[in-house]
């Protein structure tokens, strides 16, 4: 589906890119190929500086994407004949990306299972299994299913919110405890972040919680009901709250190299028996020691050792 938009006294590749969501550097090949035409013509000069016209880009059709199997060491939380539970590592994405089809979980699991590696022309099917998401930067526990029967179910499990998730995450500035009901949409100008209210907002409700505090940081509870794109990050900076060291919606700390946010726990139903597990995903050592270093305590009663899985 073609884009249209209206923009004046913008270079072309600047407008393109920001209504797009993409990249300046896509947004400049976009043009360069006749992609976008203004005021009805083609035009390849990405300098080119708008006068109110209206501004057409046609995406070009996707290359196929083909994600390989990976040998990287994954730590399983629990496994059957019909899904997987992994605490997934921060820095990996959890299924491949147009220009990034490596350092995926889905390419991980490719070679846990001895698979082949996948093509397909849509995202979405070079995603075997997967039912949720979590953002490349946020450690923790994703399920992910292992047959087609178990992805209906899980997938039915999460959009009827019977899935429990229970997110653990370090703020700069202590958040108000309190169910927020806040609707999330795309940021109007920066379109690869998220905003309260933005572009389309959809429902979204985040129950926070503040298990302790010290020298204007928070150790915050999160429980997501809903699972809109960022949806913890966004809340807890709509409180005046962000994560630590998150690079959208925060600002760097030394104590921190990613985004202080954790999946700690999860609660479904198993898509067999219908009974519940949960799965807890062990403290990394890097939020530890960001906690410690802001001058805080890790409470007692949250695992930092070995994982385990409980009916």
């Amino acid at each position: 589906m073609a884009l249209k938009f209206l923009a004046e006294g913008e270079r072309l590749d600047r407008a393109v890119a920001r209504f797009a969501g993409v990249s300046r550097t896509q947004a400049k090949a976009w043009i360069e190929a006749g992609y976008v035409r203004v005021a009805g013509a083609v035009v390849t000069k990405p300098a080119y500086r708008l006068k109110g016209e209206t501004v057409v880009v046609e995406r070009p059709p996707e290359p196929p994407l083909r994600v390989e199997p990976e040998e990287r060491a994954l730590e399983v939380l629990y496994e059957d004949e019909e899904l997987i539970v992994v605490n997934k590592p921060p820095g990996m994405l959890t299924h491949p990306a147009p220009g990034e089809p490596g350092g995926s979980l889905v390419g991980a699991l490719l070679a846990y299972f001895g698979h082949e590696g996948i093509e397909a022309d849509r995202p979405e099917l070079v995603r075997p299994g997967i039912v949720h998401r979590l953002d490349r930067d946020t450690s923790g526990a994703i399920v992910v299913a292992k047959t087609p029967f178990a992805q209906r179910k899980l997938s039915a499990a999460f959009k009827n919110r019977f899935v429990l998730k229970r997110y653990l995450a370090i703020t700069q500035g202590v958040p108000r405890a309190m169910t927020l009901v806040a609707p999330i949409g795309r940021h109007p100008v920066h379109r690869h972040k998220m905003h309260v209210g933005g572009v389309n907002p959809r429902y979204a409700e985040t129950d926070i919680a503040v298990i302790a505090e010290v020298s204007g940081h928070a150790l915050v509870e999160a429980r997501p009901h809903t699972g809109r794109t960022h949806q913890i990050r966004v809340h807890l900076k709509h409180l005046g709250a962000p994560i630590l060291s998150d690079p959208l919606y925060g600002r760097p700390h030394p104590a921190m190299p990613r985004q202080a946010l954790h999946a700690y726990e999860l609660r479904l139903p198993h898509p067999q028996t219908g009974l519940f597990l949960t799965f807890v995903a062990p403290v990394p050592a890097d939020m530890v020691a960001a906690w410690e270093a802001v001058g805080g305590r890790w409470p007692e009663g949250f695992r930092l050792g070995p994982a385990r899985a409980s009916a």
